[in-house]
């Protein structure tokens, strides 16, 4: 195992998906299993500003306190005891649990190109979705070893002579069921299943079904002209062979925002944008307001083109009203 390799590789990821600024500080979700100890060790190697952090569900009783103690004593974690806030112990609540900690800082969890794989497969016997995971979530969690295979972890750990931690109830969830008994039999269809389900979470993604079929029908129609309502404020127009989308109102994450202004947007923060008529960038407006690094990448931008018209909550624009709920 090249470790050095591995690194490079995943600073590479992060990079290109602008996950962590360059030596910028980084909260692990560390279980202690391969996978975060691997993300752990690699992110101090390459210089960023590491803290970890353990929630403990309390689940497998003296294996999830040994987990616990090896997060603390090895990984240096800060533990947190969630045992009082789980009902039913399912996937989905133990990761929004999880989630539910540390929000004012930049989280990363140890994600991997096999969980990318597993998460697609179960998305398209449970919904007809290949989503795959997100490399940021919509909350500022990141994935910085999306590239990474998890044998490639547990080899990494190996080659650094790191310890790590082994989850006796994986076999018993959906992953589990995914990983050990679905995935050997497509790899027996095709040695190159892995790696052709992975190529899935890079396509773009197609708009909800609902949406397609009424799209479909109004560019079916034989009207010179005619409109529908998509949804969420947003009105399809059909003017002989041209279809236009209208959008007067938008609700993004907390805010509702509505413009009279047409040819406006919404979309969310990228590097080198900057105020329009002005040479102010937005990265220092969101300074100037002490925004966490945490949010910027979750804030709405109101943009004309490449221009940024308004930043709700912070810079107002004529006609454009924006609404914190």
């Amino acid at each position: 195992m090249d470790t050095a390799a591995l690194r490079a590789r995943v600073e590479a990821h992060i990079r290109r998906h602008e996950l962590i600024e360059p030596g910028g500080a980084v909260t692990c979700l560390v279980s202690g299993g391969a996978d975060s100890t691997c993300i752990w060790h690699v992110l101090c190697e390459l210089g960023y500003d590491v803290s970890t952090l353990h929630v403990n569900h309390g689940l497998r009783d003296e294996e999830s306190e040994q987990d616990a103690r090896f997060c603390r004593e090895i990984l240096g974690a800060e533990v947190v005891d969630a045992s009082d806030e789980l009902q039913l112990g399912k996937e989905a609540e133990l990761r929004e649990v999880r989630y539910s900690f540390a929000t004012d800082r930049l989280r990363a969890t140890g994600h991997t190109a096999s969980d990318q794989v597993e998460t697609i497969l179960y998305r398209l016997v449970a919904s007809g979705s290949t989503r795959g995971i997100k490399a940021r979530r919509e909350d500022g969690v990141v994935r910085p070893l999306l590239t990474v295979w998890r044998e490639e972890t547990e080899a990494y750990c190996r080659a650094e002579a790191l310890e790590y931690r082994v989850d006796s109830s994986n076999p018993d969830t959906k992953r589990g069921l995914i990983r050990g008994a679905i995935l050997p039999l497509l790899e027996q269809l095709h040695p190159g299943a892995r790696r052709n389900v992975l190529r899935l979470a890079d396509e773009q993604p197609r708009l909800p079904r609902g949406l397609e079929e009424t799209l479909a029908a109004l560019l079916d129609t034989t009207e010179g002209s005619a409109a529908a309502d998509l949804g969420r404020g947003i009105r399809a127009t059909r003017e002989y062979e041209e279809v236009t989308l209208e959008r007067g109102a938008v609700t993004f994450g907390p805010w509702h925002i509505e413009s009279e202004v047409p040819g406006l947007k919404v979309r969310t923060w990228r590097p080198g944008d900057r105020l329009v008529g002005r040479r102010k960038k937005i990265q220092d407006v969101f300074v100037d307001a002490k925004i966490p690094r945490s949010q910027r990448h979750d804030w709405p931008l109101v943009v004309r083109g490449d221009e940024v018209v308004a930043v709700p909550g912070l810079v107002d624009a004529p006609g454009v009203k924006a609404v914190r709920e």
